[in-house]
């Protein structure tokens, strides 16, 4: 398997994002926790063997364990989780989810997904540790995030050097997302977008926020060269040109894929038969029925 992410790398930028937090700077984690534990609160379950996995933070569990809805979770994280009893987390690379067949209830994996190396056999681990009927809450950054950085600085290194460098991770589609849900054997696999766009006062400020988050590239096949001030302030004046509202402040764009999927049980609901249906469909809406061409 080609390891496209650098986990070791990964793990020294949470390091020194948890050291040096900044506040505020958790703000897309914490719009992610929100979303999720609103998600869970429709959720018609009780769930006792909540796992809240490669988070980074606790603030997903938090939030849903107060909507009344869950236990006390255990976490699964490649490093230790600020505020949580030792004794409730286990230690796995990104690519591993070391829990028991049918062991949880609730697997939730907010912004984690896109530095796996694996996501096919991360999922499938995933789906193996749920209980039957067993739910999996998962959110993840989609296409285009960042998309606006990636392409000032694609311009302004291509303007100065005559090439470029990868330095925006890439970001899967809703639609893969999805398939890979049915791929790993999730029944009723559900993908929705959150379009969240944030404003800055400048490319830098972006930049800022980005190495707090512990967001900057671990790509393996990044380039060892350190990115020059020139480069920046270029693609700070492009980005500015291309991406700014009329009050001056560029625009990043977070779209966040939101994933559900439930482990297969036999009371689940299924999908009818084709040709199964009682009713025509063109009586319902009252209008003539016109046969597709062979």
């Amino acid at each position: 398997m080609d390891r496209l992410f650098d986990h070791t790398l990964l793990r020294q930028r949470r390091l020194r994002a948890l050291a040096g937090f900044e506040p505020g700077a958790d703000f897309l984690v914490r719009r992610v926790a929100e979303d999720m534990a609103e998600r869970l609160s429709v959720v018609e379950r009780q769930f006792d063997h909540p796992v809240l996995v490669h988070a980074g933070l606790p603030l997903a569990a938090t939030m849903m364990k107060a909507t009344g809805k869950t236990a006390d979770f255990t976490y699964v994280d490649m490093c230790e989780i600020p505020g949580v009893e030792p004794d409730r987390q286990v230690f796995a690379e990104p690519d591993l989810v070391p829990l028991e067949p049918g062991s949880a209830d609730l697997i939730v994996s907010p912004l984690a997904l896109h530095v796996t190396n694996d996501t096919p056999g991360v999922l499938v681990q995933l789906r193996h540790a749920l209980k039957p009927d067993g739910l999996l809450l998962a959110a993840t950054p989609g296409a285009g995030t960042l998309g606006e950085l990636r392409e000032s600085l694609l311009a302004a290194e291509s303007e100065l050097t005559g090439g470029a460098n990868t330095r925006i991770h890439p970001f899967a589609d809703i639609r893969d997302y999805g398939a890979l849900l049915q791929r790993a054997g999730f029944a009723l696999p559900v993908a929705d977008i959150d379009d969240i766009v944030v404003r800055y006062p400048d490319m830098f400020a972006l930049l800022k926020d980005v190495r707090a988050m512990g967001m900057t590239s671990i790509l393996t096949d990044r380039s060892r060269k350190p990115a020059s001030r020139s480069l920046f302030l270029r693609a700070a004046q492009i980005y500015a040109e291309r991406f700014s509202d009329p009050d001056g402040r560029i625009r990043a764009s977070f779209p966040v894929v939101h994933l559900s999927g439930w482990a297969p049980h036999e009371n689940q609901q299924k999908p009818l038969k084709p040709g199964s249906a009682k009713a025509r469909l063109a009586d319902a809406l009252k209008t003539p029925e016109q046969k597709l061409p062979r």
